[in-house]
């Protein structure tokens, strides 16, 4: 398949859920070399600061050297603001998702938030591109604030966004919903769909979560996943990098 990529996401990386990504990650090395985009939480759930965690930080210093992406994935990933007070701020907030931590922030806030995050990656000597906010959910107030934080891009299920005034490029992405069996039979049917639906797609994306890897049967369906992708030609990407070569490809066209 002629110029056509798959990009590899790890989502929710932090000390505390590296242990089940551990294995996956060893599974992928062995195809050769597959860059991947890891989306690091600086503080996950307040409970796994990263500036207390170096040799967690050196393992993270050893995928970059080895061509991986680090993407800032929110601060805390916990949703910790004051009760919703609308039916659908109630319903993002409760049913979709308790970790869309930048949903409910004022610009303040998240602008606060997110320049802590680019600090720490500063500090520890990380080039940072890109933001990706826990559950895709970026509020008003943070949707402006990262439009002035000088970062390269967000993204969402379906579509990267270029900052700061968030042009879209397609972008699908498969991702499934882990927890319970049947979910996981739903998911496998879904991406199957998606599969069949996006074949030509010059660009898919695969998001996969902590939960994934506690399971056999979706740990084996990334994994498979992504060997049949590569088989079919498909070129194993970083997201920055994917997006630098779009924009060269569409300067050139212009």
């Amino acid at each position: 398949m002629a110029d056509s990529s798959v990009l590899l996401v790890l989502h929710d990386v932090a000390p505390e859920t590296w242990p089940d990504y551990r294995e996956f990650v060893a599974a992928v090395d062995r195809l050769g070399q597959i860059p991947m985009s890891w989306l690091v939480v600086p503080d996950f759930h307040r409970r796994n600061p990263l500036d207390a965690s170096p040799e967690f930080c050196r393992l993270l210093d050893t995928r970059l050297a080895r061509g991986d992406e680090l993407i800032l994935h929110g601060c805390y990933h916990a949703d910790e603001a004051p009760p919703p007070r609308s039916p659908r701020d109630w319903f993002m907030r409760r049913v979709f998702t308790h970790e869309g931590e930048f949903y409910p922030l004022d610009e303040d806030e998240a602008m606060h938030r997110l320049e802590a995050g680019m600090a720490l990656f500063s500090r520890l000597g990380w080039p940072l591109h890109g933001f990706v906010p826990p559950a895709w959910l970026l509020g008003p107030g943070a949707r402006r604030a990262l439009a002035r934080s000088g970062l390269t891009y967000t993204s969402d299920p379906g579509h990267f966004y270029l900052l700061p005034d968030y042009h879209r490029i397609e972008a699908p992405g498969l991702v499934w919903s882990a927890r319970s069996a049947w979910r996981r039979g739903m998911s496998r049917v879904v991406s199957e769909q998606m599969l069949r639906r996006h074949h030509q797609a010059p660009l898919l994306r695969l998001g996969l979560h902590p939960v994934d890897m506690r399971h056999r049967l979706s740990r084996e369906y990334w994994l498979d996943l992504l060997i049949r992708l590569l088989r079919d030609g498909r070129r194993p990407m970083t997201k920055i990098d994917w997006l630098n070569q779009h924009r060269r490809a569409a300067r050139e066209a212009a």
